[in-house]
Formats: C-alpha cells, structure tokens, sequence
C-alpha cells in the first residue's frame, strides 16, 4: 500500500529530481532524457519554456529542503536563462537557442515569458542572488510588452514586437497566473497577487459564464471565443480545439492557491473586488469536478472533449494527470480550511487514485512519458518529440503541492502566514 503522508510526498518530489540529475546538465543549459532508455534527446536546441521549467524544478527541490546539488542546478540554468535565451537588447527572451547560446527562434513568446517569469519566482524564493530584481524586470516587461487593453497578456510576437496573429489563449494567461503566484509566494509583493487575481477571473469566471462554466482555449483579440480555432487540427500539439480536462484541473489547483492566499481586499491595479471568502474554493471544486466528469477514465484523462463530454482526442496525457495530482491535493488544504469535510475525503480518495496510476506514466529510465494512447489503439506510452518542453516539471509541481499540502493539514497549521486559512 502507498504511503501518501507529507514525506513520502517529499520523497516523491526528490526521486523525480534525481532520475534528471546529473543527467540533464550540459555544459549549456539542459538536456532532456528519454524516458525509456535515459538517453539524451539528440539535437543542440535549448526551448525556453524547458530551460524556465527545469530552472523551476531544481528551485523547488531546494524549498523543500532537497540536496545541495538542487540549488547548484537551479544556478545554472540561471545562467543559461540570462546568457542564451535573454536578448542582446534586454528586449525579452528568445523561444529557442542552440547550445552555443546562438538565437535559433526569435519569436518572443507570451507563454514563454510566463515561466521566465515563474523561474525567477522560484529561483527568489529559493535565495538565488539577483533573482529577484530579474524577477522585477520580466514582471515590468510583460506589463509592457504583453498586457493588452483587457489586462491579459496578448499573443506570441516577432522580435519586434509585432504580433504574429490576432489570437489570445488562455493557455499563456493560465501560465502566467501560475507565475505571479510563484511570485507572490516569493515576495508577498501584492501586485503579483492583484496580477493573478485578473487573470484567473477573467478567464475562469467572466469568460467562462459564456460557455456554462466550462474553460475555452481559443480567442480573438478582442477576447470573444472563437469556436473555430484550429477545429480541423484536432490533434493539434499545443492549440487543440475543444475542451482540456487537464487545464480545468490546473486552474482548479490555482485557484485553491488564490483561496489560500486572497484576503477578500480590493485589487487595487485593475479595480477588480477579490472574490468572497470561500469563492475561489467553490469555483476551484466546480473546475476540478468537471475535469474528473467529463475526463476522468480508467488510468488517465481524455485529452479533448466537446461541448457534451463527449471525447474529441483520447490521448492520456501525463501532464494532465500531474495536474489533477496536485489540484486534488491544494482543494483538499482547502476543503478542511472551509469545513467542508465530506468534500475533503473524495478529494482525499481522488489524490490517492491518481497517484496509484503514475506507474503506467513513467519510463523504464524513471522519466514519464508524454502520453499514454487510448486503450482501443494499444494503449502504449508515447515519448516526447525533441526539442521537447517537459523537463517532468509536471510531475515535481504535482509533488511539491502534495508535500507542502499534506504537510499544512498533518500540522495543523499554516505554512503560509500572509494567506488566509
């Protein structure tokens, strides 16, 4: 029988960590392994987006109290970050570099700045030198560069600033309210939270009151749903059409983040009210009830769905059910903190569920796949194409949240003094 107690959520997260380490480290920036030989992807290419989750995943080993080599690793992917990707200009970050530190792709990313953004988060909170003010001045970009007249970050853009095409996705917005959250974690700064607070309102309630509460991916740019995107790319790798269980699980987890944190004050930089007390708990358990209704099969998630719950794309991806991992285990904190007991035990049983079936996700070289096919097409794990993003950052995030959940419950106190309980 597993153990589900807040250290073996600890050892989880660390496991995770040494399967990468040393591996992973070149002598620029990162490489990912594959998962059924441990093998390094062949290519120079360095992603952004793998560079910043990597960054993120040594820094969290080292806030939970991990081995040294944790924060040396989160120090050099810093140094990767700033020397490679960082444009000569100061002017944003570059989506992709060979591993001479050479811009390969130009493209100024906004779901790419959300995790330079969420790695200087981590990298502050973990006592990386400098990491602060860079996190200030990737905060002062976006607002600059990425913020649109709706207070949500806009599209991918040329290095120049021009937009690539007339899109918005809640996909970068989910990620940089994960960001700002990191940073409000790291800092206490409340602009980082009024910048969460936005964004999580805007697409999970104000957006999502025009498609029965459920989340869409794809917008114009003025923000009106566009039911159109992408609709004959079905397996679309990063814009699919239809719903995602797996990010209504995600947006459940932060929202129950929000809880913990919102103390019911006005967001002062966008005149946003702050939701009632116990209304980002309801709003999460309504997110991550759909996800498990209209997702949840035997060993994994659906991809897609439509409208009806109806699956459009049966994939089972391993990020999806890292999410729902970590999201069963914030609303868990959070179901106790409001009394809601009988919630809290489902919570409970479905963490525990989910966990059980990681096994089927991971390599024989520790590292998960990206997927797991349906099981009318064989059912057989997939790896990722390089140059992959998916450092298992999923994963040690699903871990991480078990671990410092579990162990506010089993303490029967806060670990977070500043948010609410």
């Amino acid at each position: 029988m597993s153990d589900f107690t807040a250290a073996s959520h600890r050892g989880r997260l660390l496991a995770t960590l040494r399967v990468q380490y040393p591996d992973v480290l070149a002598s620029n920036g990162f490489r990912l392994l594959h998962p059924t030989s441990g093998d390094h992807y062949t290519g120079r290419q360095r992603h952004l987006v793998a560079t910043c989750r990597s960054i993120s995943n040594f820094a969290v080993g080292s806030l939970a109290d991990g081995p040294e080599w944790c924060l040396d690793a989160a120090k050099h992917g810093i140094s990767f970050l700033r020397r490679a990707h960082h444009a000569a200009d100061g002017e944003g970050y570059h989506l992709v570099a060979d591993a001479d530190g050479e811009p390969v792709d130009r493209t100024r990313s906004a779901y790419g700045h959300a995790f330079v953004l969420l790695a200087y988060a981590r990298a502050t909170e973990a006592g990386i030198d400098g990491a602060e003010d860079r996190l200030a001045a990737v905060h002062e970009l976006i607002e600059d560069r990425f913020r649109d007249e709706a207070g949500m970050l806009r599209s991918d853009c040329s290095p120049e600033w021009a937009e690539r095409e007339p899109y918005r996705g809640q996909n970068a917005n989910m990620h940089a309210c994960e960001a700002y959250l990191a940073a409000y974690e790291a800092t206490r700064d409340e602009a980082y939270l009024d910048r969460a607070r936005h964004l999580a309102r805007t697409i999970t309630v104000d957006l999502a009151a025009e498609t029965e509460g459920l989340l869409w991916e794809h917008y114009t740019a003025d923000w009106d749903h566009d039911f159109a995107y992408n609709a004959d790319e079905p397996r679309h790798q990063f814009r699919p059409p239809g719903y995602q269980p797996g990010h209504h699980a995600e947006w459940a987890k932060f929202l129950a983040l929000l809880d913990r944190y919102d103390d019911g004050t006005t967001d002062g930089s966008d005149g946003d009210a702050s939701a009632s007390a116990g209304s980002w708990y309801a709003r999460a358990l309504e997110l991550f009830e759909a996800a498990v209704d209209n997702g949840w099969t035997d060993g994994g998630f659906v991809y897609t769905h439509d409208e009806d719950g109806e699956p459009i794309v049966s994939d089972q991806y391993g990020w999806t059910l890292a999410e729902a991992i970590g999201a069963s285990a914030a609303l868990t904190e959070r179901a106790l903190a409001h009394g809601d007991t009988d919630a809290a035990e489902w919570l409970r049983d479905r963490n525990r569920e989910f966990i059980e079936c990681t096994d089927s996700y991971r390599g024989p070289a520790g590292v998960w796949y990206e997927k797991r096919l349906p099981a009318d097409e064989g059912g057989e794990p997939v790896a990722p194409d390089p140059p992959g993003v998916e450092p298992d950052y999923h994963p040690v995030s699903a871990f991480y949240e078990c671990w410092r959940s579990t162990r506010d419950v089993q303490s029967d106190q806060t670990a977070y003094p500043h948010g609410n309980k």
